[in-house]
């Protein structure tokens, strides 16, 4: 098997603070590592001295394999707001496309036409500045992807996304011949699609061959093996000591060696190994009492856009009153209202920033929110750590030593900036916390102590998530936005929901292949009024049409013998369909449980 990458010797510093310094890897053809460590201890550096984007501060050598090709994804995407989706990924391929003849050229821009279909971005002539986070994040990933590069770096690739654009991605590298070596926080992601895992850490890099669990396992087994290998060390220098108190400074050449192997047990003996881990029980972070009455909705809905055929509804009828101590997770495609809604219950939704609301929000009078927005917190140019949380005990608690105290917000890590947000909510003491997209750029340790603590929690909790483990530990019920204003309550986590929902589309194909007469019995069992039983038979037939449809477009895009405009016209019908089938499937769905 072929080394297609090879890291002798390189380092990096910032100022004073050293992220590794002369470490050395290899990765070989097909290769899936996955890099963790803490925030701010380099894998963002690590990856763009990898790219060619930056150097190695002692020169090292970065060496890939002769003619491979290399594709970078960036955590933040650098686009033209003027251009077109389509234009802006043409235009970022040059590299890929410029030697390639007009047959070629075609073959490429199909690849991109197909793989932005299935991201869910069919309206391939819409402006950059027009996409929201996540869709910008899916035309990034659709310009690597359609290169089909030899070896992916890629820095937190599911950050934003939502869950269905996770699980294509998710799908796609699993079966894809590629090398890949990426920065990720989604241990599902992490699990799914990687064989190695390598760790960043104290400056050294360490690899596990296998999935996320194994690399639990033997880096607890080798960070005991290093604290045993310490206690050894110290009984030896406790012995040297002695014999250094006891034993006059003789001048022979044998005493000078014993001492000078004397001052590197000294040092060895010190260096215990302890990981740094947020600190998350004070009490100042903690939260106030809360009454029965919490935040309770009637009928509440919301539309954007001028009225009439160009307005949305993003919340329709919406009634709902929040309970002491609940945990709920909201689940929705990109763009579906999630953030809007989290807006309007908490009264952060004025007339005057657009849109047009109805219906009632009562708030309880002992409601405390706190507010984690996924924009991350807002700070002065040159504002420093300790300009922003004054109390040091609890920075350092989080991880702020004194050194990083008169550190400019500006520069930190992304991940950095965000456990800093994080803690200048909780220190609020809320009693009704809102955390929207609270995973992306936190390493996967912090993740795992916010988890715990927030189990913990003695509150009402609503948490906005991609992170589908992060769900499943955390939530006892999920608000699934649906589209259209549609909001939907499912009892369970996110993996029981995804459960159902293949339950339900596998139901839907089987009562098609029912013979009629079966169907008949079926629906005369139903008790449903005349009309709704005519409604259910036209959807059924309709089904059947839109699933056939939908065969007969995806047969198109991923055919490679449609024409430009023919391609263009099934993208554009693809994205219709789809809605118009999620739609149908719905009313179905709640003909059918009558």
């Amino acid at each position: 098997m072929a080394s297609y990458l090879q890291i002798e010797n390189i380092s990096k510093s910032y100022g004073p603070k050293v992220l590794f310094e002369g470490i050395g890897f290899n990765i070989n053809e097909g290769d899936k590592v996955a890099l963790i460590a803490p925030n701010g201890t380099g894998k963002t550096s690590l990856l763009r001295i990898l790219a060619g984007k930056d150097s190695s501060d002692s020169g090292g050598k970065v060496l890939f394999l002769k003619d491979i090709r290399i594709a970078f994804l960036e955590q933040e995407y650098d686009f033209d707001p003027e251009k077109t989706i389509m234009k802006q990924i043409m235009d970022g391929s040059r590299k890929w496309t410029e030697h390639l003849d007009q047959e070629h050229y075609w073959e490429y821009e199909i690849r991109v036409q197909r793989l932005l279909t299935q991201f869910g971005l069919t309206d391939t002539e819409k402006a950059m500045r027009d996409l929201s986070g996540g869709e910008i994040k899916r035309v990034a990933l659709t310009e690597m992807l359609a290169s089909e590069a030899d070896f992916y770096i890629m820095d937190e690739p599911t950050n934003h996304l939502d869950t269905d654009a996770i699980e294509f991605l998710e799908q796609h590298l699993r079966h894809s011949r590629c090398t890949l070596f990426m920065v990720t926080h989604d241990r599902y992601f992490l699990d799914r699609v990687c064989n190695t895992v390598m760790e960043l850490d104290r400056g050294s890099i360490y690899i596990y061959r296998g999935d996320y669990t194994n690399f639990l396992e033997k880096r607890e087994e080798r960070i005991d093996n290093y604290n045993a290998e310490t206690e050894k060390v110290r009984n030896i220098f406790r012995r040297e000591l002695e014999w250094i108190h006891a034993s006059p400074c003789a001048r022979t050449g044998k005493a000078k060696y014993r001492k000078q192997a004397f001052e590197a047990i000294k040092e060895r003996a010190a260096d215990s190994y302890t990981v740094k881990k947020v600190d998350m029980t004070d009490t100042r972070i903690g939260n106030t009492y809360l009454g029965n009455k919490v935040i309770n909705c009637k009928d509440l809905s919301f539309w954007w856009g001028a009225p009439g055929a160009d307005e949305k509804c993003y919340l329709n009828h919406f009634s709902y009153n929040f309970q002491r101590y609940e945990r709920i997770g909201i689940v929705g495609k990109n763009a579906a209202g999630k953030t809007t809604f989290l807006n309007l219950i908490t009264g952060g939704w004025k007339p005057s920033m657009g849109g047009r609301m109805e219906g009632v929000v009562e708030l309880g009078d002992s409601l405390k929110v706190g507010y984690y927005h996924q924009s991350g917190m807002s700070f002065k140019p040159g504002q420093t750590v300790l300009e922003t949380v004054a109390d040091t005990h609890l920075l350092s608690r989080f991880l702020f030593p004194h050194d990083m105290l008169q550190t400019p917000v500006e520069r930190l890590s992304g991940g950095e900036k965000r456990r800093l947000y994080l803690l200048t909510v909780l220190m609020q003491q809320p009693n009704f916390l809102i955390l929207d997209e609270p995973t992306n750029d936190l390493d996967i340790v912090t993740l795992d102590i916010l988890e715990e603590y927030l189990l913990e929690f003695k509150g009402s909790l609503v948490i906005v998530s991609h992170d589908r483990h992060f769900l499943d530990r955390l939530v006892d019920h999920l608000f699934v936005f649906c589209g259209d204003g549609v909001v939907k309550d499912f009892i369970g986590n996110y993996t029981e929901y995804r459960s159902f929902i293949k339950d339900y589309e596998a139901g839907l194909v089987a009562e098609k292949e029912k013979p009629a007469a079966e169907k008949v019995k079926t629906q005369s069992k139903r008790k449903l009024s005349f009309k709704e039983q005519q409604e259910l038979k036209v959807l059924e037939s309709r089904l059947e049409e839109l699933e056939a449809e939908k065969a007969s477009l995806e047969a198109i895009l991923s055919g490679g013998t449609a024409t430009a405009d023919e391609l263009r016209a099934a993208s554009e019908r693809y994205g219709a369909l789809s809605e118009e089938l999620d739609t149908a499937e719905l009313r179905w769905l709640e003909l059918s449980e009558i």
